[in-house]
C-alpha cells in the first residue's frame, strides 16, 4: 500500500518539490519550500490551476519565516459515508494526504478529485499563541473572470480578478475557460476567525482574517479548499467537498432530527398560530415558525425571551403560544421559535431546556455576531447545546455555513444569502446558484403570493427555487397567512397576502427539502439553472430562468429503466385565467424520454416526475 501511495508523493531530487494527485490523478498539488518558504501549486491535467504560491502564518512573538522539510507522510482514504440528510444519500470521501513536517509548522494538504484542499497546524509548544495574521497566497495564471461579493448577504459583481476587493466573501467562484471553473473556500470553520479575500496583485487573492487568533497549542487552522470543475454546475453537484472536510456526526441518536417545510406566522396571534397548524396538516408543511416580536422588541437588551410578551409594534395579538403549541404537537406540526442574538448570549442556557420543556422543536438564532474567533466559537457551542435538548436551528443573517452540519446535523440551514424578503433579480438569485450554494444549504424565505413575486420573476419560478435551492427546512409562503387567519393592522405590520387555492399549490404538498441523488443538468451563472433531484422513487426539476425566454430540451436518462411515469409539469402562462397564471400538464414519460422545458422571459419551469 505504502509503495503505491508514494509514487503520487514522489520527491523531486533536483528541487525537493512534492507531487500529490488525485485519486484519478487529473489533478496534482505541488509542494516546495523555496527560499525557507513554504509554496504550492495546483494543476489539473498538466495545465496551471493556482501557480506558486506562498503559504504563511504570522505569530506574535515568533519568527515563522525560515522553513525546511524534516519530515512527510503520505496516505490514502476511501470511504462512503451516509449522510442524516443532505442533496444525495450517500457521500464518497476519498482522497490522497501528504503531511509535511516544517518542525515549527505542519501542513496537511488533501487531493481529492474534486479538489484540494489543505490546513495548517501548530503542534508544538504549551499555553496559547497568538496568529496575527494569514498569508494563504491564491494565483492564477490569468485575470480569470470572477463573481465577487462582500457581505454574505450583499449583491454579486462580476469582476476580473484583479478588481477583487478587500473582504470578499467565500466560496469566491472564477471562470478559467468555457470549461473551467474554479471555487476557493474554507470548510470546517469551527473556533477560529472566518476567512475572506483581500486582493494581491496580479491576478490573485490572500486569506484575510476577520481577527487575530489566540487559541492554546496544538492548533490546527480551517481547511482551504480550491474546488475545479469543467462547469458551474458539476462545482455545484460537487459541494458534498466541504462536508468531507468535516468530522463525522457526533449526535449518537439522530431520530429527533427532522427537514421539512415550514410557513411562518406572521400575525403572532392564536387564532392565526392555529390557521398556520391547520394549513401545514391540509397541505403536507411540517413546522410552523414564529418570528420575531413573540416575546417582545427584538432590539431591546430588555425583552426576557423565556416568556411570551408581544412587541405591540408587530402584533396587538392576543397570543397564547403554548396553546399554539400543544395543538399543534397533538397534529403533528412542529413549533419553531425566533430568538435575537442579544437574549440568545443572556439567555441561551435558560432558553434552550425551557424551550424544550415547551415542546418546541426548533430555534431560529437571529442577528448572530460572526468572523472573530470567540463569535464562531460562541455560535458553534450554541448549535451543540441546542442538541443537548434536541432542539434544532436556523441560524439566520451573516453566517455562511461551512459544513459543520455534517457534524451536528441538527443545524438544519443558514441565511448568509440575500433572500426573497430582499427582492433579489433573477441575476442574482442564479448567481446565488452557483456560488452561495457550494457553501450549503441556504434559507432564502421563499414567498409565493407576495406582490415582488410579480415585480421580479413568476409563480411558476418560485416553485422552481423549491427545487433548486436546497434548504432541509425550506421556509414556504414566507409573507402569506391562510385564509383563516386574521388580517394583519397597519400599527402591526402591513396586510399580508392572503393564500388561494391554486391548482399549482399540490407541487408544493408534494416536493421534499432533502434528496436521495443531485443532477445539475443546464447551468449558467447568473442566467439559469436546470436541477433534478431525487427523492425516492420521485424526480423533481427545477428551472430558474433570468432574462430572455429560454427553451431545454432535456432527455430522462436518469429514469429507471422499464418503468413508466407521469410528468406533472407547471410552468407561467398568462391565459391561464388565476392570480398567478400556471398551467399544469400531465404527460406520460419514460427513461430516454425528452422533456421539453419552456420558461418564459425571468420565468420558471417545476416538474414532478412520479412512477405511474
Amino acid at each position: 500500500m505504502f509503495s503505491r501511495i508514494a509514487l503520487l508523493c514522489a520527491l523531486a531530487a533536483s528541487s525537493g518539490a512534492m507531487e500529490l494527485k488525485s485519486p484519478d490523478g487529473g489533478l496534482a498539488l505541488t509542494f516546495d519550500v523555496k527560499g525557507g518558504a513554504p509554496v504550492y501549486s495546483v494543476a489539473r491535467d498538466g495545465k496551471p490551476i493556482v501557480t506558486e504560491s506562498r503559504l504563511g502564518l504570522e505569530i506574535e512573538g515568533a519568527a515563522l519565516t525560515k522553513f525546511a522539510v524534516v519530515g512527510h507522510r503520505v496516505s490514502s482514504h476511501d470511504e462512503t459515508w451516509k449522510p442524516v440528510y443532505g442533496e444525495r444519500s450517500s457521500i464518497r470521501d476519498h482522497y490522497n494526504q501528504l503531511v509535511v513536517d516544517l518542525g515549527t509548522l505542519r501542513l496537511t494538504f488533501r487531493a481529492y478529485d474534486e479538489g484540494v484542499a489543505f490546513c495548517y497546524t501548530l503542534p508544538k509548544g504549551t499555553g496559547s499563541v497568538t496568529i496575527a495574521r494569514e498569508n494563504t497566497e491564491f494565483r492564477f495564471p490569468f485575470d480569470h473572470t470572477a463573481w465577487a461579493v462582500y457581505s454574505a448577504q450583499g449583491k454579486y459583481e462580476k469582476v476580473p480578478v484583479s478588481k477583487i476587493k478587500k473582504g470578499c466573501e467565500r466560496p469566491l467562484v472564477l471562470q478559467a475557460a468555457d470549461d473551467l471553473f474554479i471555487a476557493v473556500g474554507e470548510a470546517k470553520l469551527v473556533d477560529f476567525a472566518r476567512m475572506k479575500f483581500a486582493p494581491l496583485s496580479p491576478n490573485a487573492v490572500v486569506s484575510d482574517l476577520s481577527s487575530k487568533v489566540t487559541a492554546a497549542l496544538p492548533l490546527t487552522t480551517p481547511w482551504r479548499f480550491i474546488m475545479v470543475a469543467e462547469s458551474a454546475g458539476r462545482l455545484l453537484e460537487n459541494n458534498f467537498l466541504l462536508l468531507n472536510l468535516n468530522d463525522p456526526c457526533a449526535i449518537a441518536d439522530t431520530s429527533w432530527i427532522k427537514p421539512g417545510k415550514i410557513i411562518r406566522e406572521v400575525t403572532l396571534t392564536t387564532i392565526g398560530g392555529k390557521a398556520c397548524v391547520d394549513f401545514a396538516v391540509s397541505r403536507g408543511l411540517q413546522y410552523v415558525e414564529f418570528d420575531a416580536g413573540w416575546y417582545g422588541n427584538e432590539y431591546d437588551d430588555k425583552s426576557d425571551a423565556r416568556a411570551v410578551n408581544l412587541d405591540p409594534k408587530r402584533s396587538k395579538g392576543p397570543l397564547d403560544l403554548h396553546e399554539v403549541i400543544r395543538y399543534a404537537n397533538e397534529r403533528g406540526i412542529g413549533i419553531i421559535l425566533y430568538v435575537n442574538r442579544r437574549a440568545l448570549e443572556r439567555q441561551l442556557d435558560e432558553v434552550l431546556p425551557l424551550y424544550r420543556k415547551w415542546g418546541v422543536k426548533g430555534v431560529k438564532y437571529g442577528f448572530v455576531n460572526v468572523g472573530s474567533p470567540e463569535w464562531t466559537s460562541w455560535l458553534h457551542m450554541a448549535v451543540r447545546k441546542a442538541a443537548e435538548h434536541k432542539l434544532m436551528v436556523d441560524i439566520h443573517d451573516e453566517y455562511r455555513p461551512t459544513g459543520y452540519s455534517r457534524t451536528y446535523p441538527n443545524l438544519m440551514t443558514q441565511e448568509g444569502i440575500g433572500g426573497d424578503e430582499t427582492k433579489p433579480v433573477n441575476t442574482q438569485s442564479l448567481t446565488l446558484q452557483f456560488t452561495r450554494f457550494i457553501a450549503g444549504a441556504a434559507d432564502n424565505t421563499i414567498c409565493y403570493y407576495d406582490a415582488r413575486v410579480d415585480q421580479l420573476a413568476t409563480h411558476a419560478y418560485q416553485l422552481a427555487k423549491a427545487v433548486c435551492f436546497y434548504s432541509p427546512w425550506q421556509f414556504l409562503y414566507w409573507y402569506d397567512r391562510p385564509p383563516a387567519s386574521p388580517q394583519k393592522t397597519p400599527g402591526a405590520g402591513g396586510a399580508t397576502p392572503v393564500m388561494g387555492d391554486e391548482p399549482e399549490l399540490e407541487f408544493y404538498d408534494h416536493v421534499p427539502t432533502v434528496w436521495d441523488d443531485t443532477k445539475v443538468l443546464q447551468g449558467k451563472i447568473g442566467e439559469y439553472a436546470v436541477i433534478a433531484r431525487r427523492s425516492g422513487a420521485e424526480w423533481f426539476i427545477g428551472f430558474m430562468n433570468s432574462g430572455d425566454a429560454r427553451t431545454f430540451d432535456e432527455p430522462l436518462t436518469f429514469l429507471d429503466t422499464g418503468k413508466k411515469y407521469t410528468a406533472h409539469v407547471y410552468s407561467d402562462d398568462p391565459t391561464v385565467p388565476t392570480r398567478t397564471h400556471v398551467r399544469i400538464e400531465r404527460k406520460p414519460v419514460e427513461q430516454g424520454s425528452v422533456l421539453t422545458l419552456r420558461a418564459v422571459m425571468n420565468g420558471g419551469v417545476a416538474v414532478r416526475i412520479a412512477p405511474q
